[in-house]
């Protein structure tokens, strides 16, 4: 596959069948259920779009990673939750109805917060900010992000039923969908494929491994109970890669296969520490549960 039906045709498909599945997911009671919990809903979002950026630019500046690949790092450091954490979350034993507000609103809210973040690190790292704060840039970001998002939703206030019976396929499919994305960026540089892992494998390990410390340790110092804690953990820790390569890849974005390469890294290493925190948090709380009730 080509770069130009990469970019043209298989990440706005991947991205369109990702954000759809989102929003067959959603309801607005979903925007509505913040009101009910705003401590939690601040605190996960006050880590995800201030600490853990501040963390990125460190382990970026730490490692001493090329200018594309650190802000390709930031970049998807900006990027919001999605459907993964949903699932990561339900396995851990957290607030998956948290995980679903906090998906919702994250995603409306990354409409102007990754501009501001990937401006900050183009200007930074390369001297250029070339996503900037363009209104037809912003444009294209929220088109992408929120217009499947709003078709599924319809679909789901419409069709609930088929919207139900559609959730486990789509999921499934944006997995397949996503790891195609992932190949396909890795490919297009396939020449210097090692040498890039080498350079940003630990980096992206790190952020993910981070990013869920922080998730989980920083609700619970705000005195927030177990499960809105795995939940804050599990959709601080894993971001939308497929979002990240899009806006990487676009060329009416960022067109920049360098910048893909940490997303596509991320993409494949996160999986790991993730699956064992989760792993390490369910047997964690099957063990209170049944210490309480003993």
């Amino acid at each position: 596959m080509n770069d130009s039906a990469l970019t043209s045709v298989l990440l706005p498909v991947a991205l369109a069948i990702i954000m759809f599945g989102l929003g067959l997911t959603l309801t607005v009671a979903d925007f509505s259920r913040v009101l009910r919990m705003p401590k939690a809903v601040l605190v996960a979002l006050g880590t995800q779009v201030i600490l853990l950026p501040v963390i990125c630019f460190g382990l970026v500046k730490l490692f001493d990673l090329e200018p594309a690949h650190a802000a390709g790092m930031m970049l998807l450091a900006a990027s919001p939750g999605g459907t993964t954490a949903n699932l990561f979350s339900h396995l851990a034993g957290g607030d998956v109805a948290l995980n679903v507000s906090l998906t919702a609103v994250n995603s409306v809210l990354a409409v102007v917060t990754l501009p501001i973040v990937v401006n900050l690190s183009l200007a930074h790292f390369l001297g250029d900010g070339q996503i900037g704060l363009q209104p037809l840039k912003m444009l294209q970001v929220f088109a992408i992000v929120l217009v499947p998002v709003a078709l599924g939703m319809l679909v789901r206030s419409r069709r609930p039923g088929f919207a139900e019976r559609m959730t486990r396929p789509v999921k499934l499919g944006s997995i397949i969908v996503l790891a195609l994305v992932i190949f396909a960026a890795i490919y297009t540089e396939r020449a210097n494929v090692l040498d890039y892992i080498a350079a940003v494998g630990v980096v992206a390990v790190l952020l993910n491994i981070l990013s869920l410390f922080f998730g989980y340790v920083v609700p619970k110092l705000a005195r927030l109970g177990e499960r809105q804690a795995i939940a804050c953990s599990m959709e601080i820790g894993i971001h939308n890669a497929t979002l990240a390569l899009t806006i990487a890849l676009s060329p009416a974005l960022l067109g920049s296969s360098e910048m893909s390469i940490p997303v596509a890294v991320y993409g494949i290493v996160m999986f790991f520490p993730t699956a064992a925190f989760a792993f390490y948090l369910s047997r964690r709380t099957t063990g209170q549960r049944a210490g309480s009730s003993v």
